[in-house]
């Protein structure tokens, strides 16, 4: 299986972020890249940097000016003061029900507030370069689908399933999963299906293509009535306009067990049997595992690779795309049983 990283991940390493109102290390890093990595290569994978540029893409999934404002937020946080190179930017306010998100402010902490929905997704003077890398590697896959390769792995960071059309949020600035469904489309392919198994719901995902029929999402997560993102991911939510019918939630309770993580699989499996894609393109969030640090879920070592041969027996050429997971020494040999599972 071809398998692409990027040397720029290491470019987004922002110091810190708040979690239950503490100041604390980011979950998302640098290492949880190089776990999966070592761990590739440890089983024979060889790894690649991305071969197609992702521009022409990220206009069809993101809005203009939040594209602008990522490409430029870092040096507008510079142009305030020189000393905030050394201070990370957080949002403080939030253009919430009744205040208006059509005028764009000039102040740069409203700005960073108008195109964030929470305060976890703290930038540093790399964070463009890492998630614009990370974009063209999902580019590369559906590239190297549509030239026949039946699966392609993104080892790749900051993940991507939470940023929505015109917001980052949840350590995501760059939908790849959706960057790559839309190659997959503008390649050919007449439907396609996306698959989210991260613990979180992928909100972001589910915004961009929530009004089309030719992408189908589908997503397994925890309730968002008590996990993150909290505000969207319910049962109820099956598309709109002509996206109605093509939007699965399968929200679980807090501490599922494994069987009935694997019950919603089979009917997310079966979902997507009926869509009649092309190719699918698979959130991998590993936050599922037992010990993860920030989810509840039960899976462990071994279930990674039933859920690889559970995707291989869809039988769709398919693009693996990293998402969270956090239990880093874990992170690295799960995202590998996945990949050797599907190739068994």
């Amino acid at each position: 299986m071809i398998s692409f990283t990027t040397a720029e991940q290491a470019l987004h390493a922002p110091e810190h972020e708040f979690f239950r109102g503490q100041r604390v290390p980011c979950f998302e890093n640098p290492t949880r890249a190089r776990f999966v990595e070592d761990a590739l290569r440890a089983h024979g994978h060889a790894l690649r940097p991305p071969t197609a540029d992702s521009a022409p893409l990220l206009g069809e999934v993101h809005a203009p000016r939040y594209l602008d404002f990522l490409r430029t937020a870092w040096d507008q946080w510079l142009a305030l003061d020189a000393a905030n190179a050394q201070v990370q930017p957080f949002p403080s306010v939030w253009p919430v029900r009744t205040l208006r998100s059509d005028v764009e402010p000039a102040n740069f902490v409203a700005r960073l507030g108008l195109y964030s929905m929470d305060n976890g997704s703290p930038m540093a003077a790399g964070t463009w370069a890492a998630a614009k890398a990370a974009a063209d590697a999902a580019a590369s896959a559906a590239h190297a689908l549509r030239g026949g390769e039946r699966a392609v792995f993104c080892a790749t960071r900051p993940p991507g399933h939470h940023a929505g059309p015109d917001f980052m949020g949840g350590y995501c600035f760059i939908n790849n999963a959706a960057v790559c469904a839309q190659g997959l489309r503008a390649g050919g392919a007449a439907r396609v299906a996306v698959l989210d198994v991260d613990y979180h719901h992928g909100n972001g995902t589910q915004a961009i293509f929530y009004e089309r029929a030719d992408v189908l999402f589908v997503s397994i997560h925890g309730d968002p009535r008590t996990e993150y993102p909290f505000y969207l991911g319910h049962a109820d939510e099956t598309g709109a306009g002509a996206g109605q019918g093509f939007n699965l939630n399968l929200p679980l309770p807090a501490r599922a067990s494994v069987a009935a993580w694997f019950d919603a699989l089979e009917q997310a499996c079966a979902r997507i049997g009926q869509h009649g894609a092309d190719a699918l393109v698979v959130s991998l969030g590993l936050d599922t595992f037992a010990g993860d640090p920030i989810s509840t879920f039960a899976l462990q070592a071994g279930d990674f690779t039933r859920l690889g041969q559970r995707l291989a027996r869809v039988g769709l050429p398919t693009a693996f795309i990293l998402e969270g997971g956090y239990a880093a020494a874990e992170l690295g040999e799960n995202a590998a049983r996945v990949i050797e599972g599907f190739e068994a």
